[in-house]
């Protein structure tokens, strides 16, 4: 069956969406130990969140690339993700979405929150057709983020290791046993409307 080209797919309950983030570990393992941001975590710059752990994986090489080698995984309240997704601009203007580039531009400058779709990624961090939702945060967002919308945060960086492990053993049995399982996000009807076409 086809994925549609536009949609959320993340691990989610009923009250929590959990997004991916990769860190330095002075910042990472802290977050992970205490539950919450440290004082060194900056809230006043954007802030990139991931509800695709493949996707995470392929911007960070599984745990490896400099800067990035302690990977989270944040669970946020629902109600913050929706918030930021209502509130949301895309990064680019879109013809037939948006009236015009001023209009676009105008919208881009206020919103607290921005939306991105890149291509989903498999096991090998190949890309799909079909795309994968990063939202970045900024300004009220991500203090709301931080500071209100954060339920845990969890060190996944060993998950990380041991599936890119089994990865380049050619086990992709084993390694998509262990990956968080992803499913389709609930979104109000309409409620992404304002983010593609």
């Amino acid at each position: 069956m086809t994925e549609p080209r536009y949609q959320i797919r993340a691990l989610h309950t009923a009250s929590t969406v959990t997004v991916y983030q990769a860190y330095r570990p002075e910042i990472g393992l802290p977050a992970a130990r205490d539950g919450r941001f440290p004082a060194v975590w900056q809230r006043d710059r954007m802030t990139w969140i991931k509800p695709s752990f493949l996707w995470m994986m392929y911007r960070c090489g599984w745990g490896s690339k400099d800067g990035q080698e302690t990977v989270l995984g944040i669970e946020i309240t629902r109600e913050g993700f929706e918030w930021a997704l209502e509130h949301a601009c895309l990064t680019h203007y879109e013809r037939g979405l948006h009236p015009d580039r001023a209009t676009w531009k105008f919208q881009l400058k206020r919103s607290p929150s921005r939306v991105q779709w890149d291509p989903e990624r498999d096991l090998h961090l190949s890309p799909l057709p079909h795309r994968s939702l990063q939202l970045g945060l900024t300004g009220e967002a991500a203090h709301r983020y931080a500071d209100e919308w954060t339920v845990s945060i969890t060190d996944v960086t060993a998950l990380a290791h041991t599936i890119h492990d089994h990865v380049r053993d050619g086990d992709l049995v084993a390694a998509r046993r262990l990956l968080p399982e992803e499913h389709p996000y609930p979104v109000p009807e309409g409620g992404l409307d304002h983010l593609h076409r």
